[in-house]
């Protein structure tokens, strides 16, 4: 390279340092507050343009699914809720399709579940509204004493949504565990499904931490949920979610 290039480049690079390291101070600023209030008028071009969409939206959110002939709950009665066995149900009966091997699950707790559903129609909106977030269902293998500490979750949190199973409590503890149809045993392994919301320490769920196995199923709950509402109707069927004793206190 030539003395030249070199003596230009050595001047760039000057020039450069120099730029990097100018200093600038601010001499004057303008502040304005624009309060946005029913006052304002509405902007006729913003309305055109999305009011197509809008109007499509609305069309689809209001369509009626399905129905149900009891309202839907969240308020728990014990240690269940009509909302929460309707919910547990749904994602596990669309979750076996996939994986049939599923022994039982909980895919929402108590706090997942958003809204109530009144009696009579379903709408697409009652399921979004119900399950707003896009939360996937997953399937963990499970050693039996990460199990036990599920179900010990879900009695010190006075019962979850949980479908699949059934038990008694009595002194804070589970007892009489009923697993797809076969007495509990802790040095069994089962298939579990959940959300990978609960997976992941949500509600301050436990158990899943150390799984044998992990299966995404590739479904999300409210999918589950609206599949469910639609294959019913589709049989000329309506929800019929009750408080069936699945979790019971032993007094």
């Amino acid at each position: 390279m030539s003395t030249y290039f070199k003596n230009l480049i050595l001047a760039l690079a000057v020039l450069a340092l120099g730029a990097c390291s100018t200093k600038y101070t601010l001499v004057k600023t303008n502040r304005e507050e624009y309060n946005i209030n029913s006052k304002i008028a509405a902007d006729s071009s913003v309305i055109k343009s999305y009011l197509p969409y809008k109007t499509q939206l609305d069309a689809e959110m209001n369509q009626v699914i399905g129905y149900t002939e009891v309202a839907l709950s969240k308020q728990n009665v014990g240690y269940e809720s009509v909302l929460g066995n309707f919910f547990a149900d749904a994602a596990f009966k669309q979750a076996k399709k996939i994986n049939e091997n599923i022994d039982f699950g909980m895919p929402s707790t108590k706090g997942g579940l958003r809204n109530d559903i009144a009696k009579g129609e379903i709408t697409v909106s009652n399921i979004f509204e119900l399950m707003p977030f896009e939360n996937q269902l997953i399937v963990f293998t499970l050693k039996g004493e990460d199990v036990l500490k599920l179900l010990n979750y879900i009695v010190a949190s006075e019962g979850q949504p949980v479908a699949g199973i059934k038990m008694e409590v009595k002194d804070k503890a589970p007892i009489n565990v009923i697993i797809n149809g076969k007495a509990f045993d802790v040095n069994q392994t089962y298939q579990v499904l959940t959300s990978d919301y609960i997976a992941s320490g949500g509600d301050d769920a436990v158990g899943f931490a150390k799984p044998i196995a992990k299966q995404v199923l590739g479904l999300k709950i409210r999918d589950a949920l609206l599949n469910e509402v639609k294959e019913l109707q589709a049989q000329g069927k309506k929800v019929k979610a009750t408080l069936d004793g699945r979790i019971t206190k032993n007094n």
